[in-house]
């Protein structure tokens, strides 16, 4: 037998268990098959560095100055350091053979001068006598090639006189170009050879910084690189120039090229043997960079995974990693642009789970320092 009280709750229950089949009825289904993860689409970029390098200032031209004939120094009026103007007197030779040889040229020269004269009366004479027949043929043709001789040996004093007037020029060494006098290597008592280097003058006319570049940071077209260059004791001193020679062939000992930048429009700081530092911009071949939770590891072999856009199921795949960086990764191989890496929910994945994309933050910051970024939300298809 039913008790009494029972059917008074009969009622209660049944509209309770109305109320709680609406509520089922009004909750949200639940999600289709699928873990949510981050991800971005990768794209390529150049990763882009600054390198520096120490070097000094030279002359972008070097002349060596020699005297033409030999002899014995007396005098050398400039030493290292010195600037000197064009035309100024660097060294002069003993001129004694010289002067000499100048005076022995002026006495041949008068002497021919004599004879041209003699030579030339006798002619005009057996000329006359010619004409009037009292002369014979023979006796006219040897005035001829007397005075035919003696204008040769004229001509050839002449030259010779000029000869000696050069040679006596040649005991004075003077300075073709204005410029710095960086080397000497005869002091006065020496005896010279003919174009044995006297001095070196750097030509006032253009300036180059020198540097030990490594192999790997030497570019094709290195004439279209633009290097800064400041003094290393006063670095708000800058200038700017371009690649203008690499060394042919590496240095024996430091395998490293030396390369000459010519400076644009140098300030009169940067002089001679200035210590001075480089600063070129080295970009590598492309690269990919992505955020570095993106990173896995299978094996022993770093690795990320990869969305297949088909069926948005994800796979491992290895790659190659150039550099670690505190919030991003370089990858030098195994990936390619366009291709969808899961970057954010990777703990709990497995080979061709299917995944759904989380919703982009509201504000995201900088994952890269390439010089392009590194990858950009991507929705893969569900």
């Amino acid at each position: 037998m039913t008790h009494p009280s029972a059917s008074r709750f009969r009622p209660a229950v049944a509209a309770l268990l109305l109320l709680s089949l609406a509520a089922c009825q009004n909750e949200p289904a639940a999600p289709a098959e699928g873990r949510f993860v981050r991800v971005v689409t990768v794209e390529a970029g150049k990763l882009a560095n600054e390198v520096q390098l120490s070097g000094e200032i030279q002359a972008e031209k070097n002349v060596g100055l020699a005297f033409r004939i030999g002899g014995r120094v007396t005098e050398r009026p400039v030493n290292v350091g010195d600037r000197v103007a064009a035309g100024q007197i660097v060294a002069r030779l003993d001129p004694t053979l010289e002067r000499n040889a100048l005076t022995a040229a002026k006495a041949a020269l008068e002497a021919a001068r004599g004879e041209v004269s003699t030579a030339r009366s006798t002619f005009e004479r057996q000329e006359r006598l010619m004409g009037q027949g009292f002369t014979t043929r023979p006796r006219f043709d040897q005035a001829l090639k007397a005075q035919e001789a003696a204008q040769a040996q004229l001509e050839n004093a002449e030259a010779q006189l000029e000869l000696a007037q050069d040679r006596l020029g040649f005991t004075e060494l003077r300075a073709s170009v204005a410029g710095t006098v960086t080397a000497r290597s005869v002091e006065p008592g020496e005896v010279v050879q003919p174009g044995q280097v006297i001095a070196q003058i750097a030509r006032d006319d253009g300036r180059d910084a020198v540097f030990n570049i490594p192999a790997n940071l030497l570019e094709k077209k290195s004439g279209e690189t633009t290097v800064r260059v400041a003094l290393a004791d006063a670095p708000a001193v800058t200038a700017l120039g371009r690649v203008r020679e690499i060394a042919p062939q590496a240095d024996p000992v430091t395998r490293t090229f030396a390369v000459r930048v010519g400076l644009i429009d140098p300030p009169e700081a940067m002089r001679l043997g200035s210590t001075v530092v480089g600063t070129i911009e080295a970009a590598t071949a492309a690269i990919i960079a992505i955020p570095a939770s993106a990173l896995t590891q299978q094996g022993v072999s770093p690795a990320v995974w990869i969305v297949d856009p088909a069926n948005s199921t994800v796979s491992l795949r290895n790659v190659d990693v150039l550099r670690f960086d505190p919030s991003q990764v370089i990858v030098s191989q195994g990936l390619v642009p366009g291709e969808i890496v899961v970057s954010g929910g990777i703990q709990m994945l497995l080979p061709g789970q299917r995944v759904r994309q989380l919703p982009a933050p509201a504000a995201t910051g900088r994952t890269a320092a390439a010089t392009q970024p590194a990858g950009r939300p991507g929705v893969p298809p569900s």
